[in-house]
């Protein structure tokens, strides 16, 4: 089956780590003790080694993991920093599953067809097992990102199930990132 191509990969897999705990700190509230002297977001930096937020914009700068953290198996991911620092896992919210699930696939490329191509690229389900693989939320929280967006298709009049309707030759990026997103916009939770 054909797979979208996207521009050469360059850093590993720590910076989609970086990426995912930069947008996490921004989603939780700021509760440094007012006697550090450092802000939270340059702790977070700090421990990830990773860049700051960017002021201007309050985004990471977020960068594509290498190939070879991208080909290894996904159980392979339970090596990775964030799994290290978390250990069995970080809990997210159902909305937040749904954006990093879209940013996994912004990064690693997007496949239909298999949870992922030889060169790495995720598909939706492919991209939810990234993240509970390097200990981003937990089973339940997977099955009800995929629950949100299953009732998005069914508003749709779409009978496929979430990974079938990813999987069709007509299908493109625009409309799997749309799919998450809305789902994402649509949770219990906003």
């Amino acid at each position: 089956m054909p797979t979208l191509t996207a521009p050469a990969l360059t850093v590993d897999a720590a910076s989609l780590v970086a990426g995912i705990e930069a947008y996490l700190a921004d989603q939780a509230p700021r509760t440094a003790h007012p006697l550090v002297t450092k802000t939270t977001d340059q702790l977070i930096a700090e421990a990830l080694a990773a860049p700051a937020i960017e002021p201007e914009t309050g985004a990471p700068a977020l960068t594509a993991p290498r190939r070879l953290w991208r080909i290894i198996p996904d159980w392979a991911l339970v090596l990775t920093p964030a799994r290290r620092l978390h250990g069995a896992g970080r809990p997210v919210t159902v909305t937040q599953h749904l954006e990093l699930t879209a940013l996994v696939i912004e990064q690693y490329g997007w496949h239909r067809g298999a949870l992922r191509s030889r060169t790495g690229r995720r598909c939706i389900l492919g991209a939810q097992a990234v993240l509970f693989r390097l200990g981003y939320g937990d089973e339940g929280t997977a099955i009800a990102a995929g629950r949100a967006m299953q009732n998005v298709l069914q508003r749709r009049g779409v009978e496929d199930a979430y990974p079938a309707w990813n999987d069709q030759p007509r299908r493109t990026l625009d409309e799997v990132l749309q799919l998450i997103r809305e789902a994402a916009n649509n949770t219990e939770e906003n």
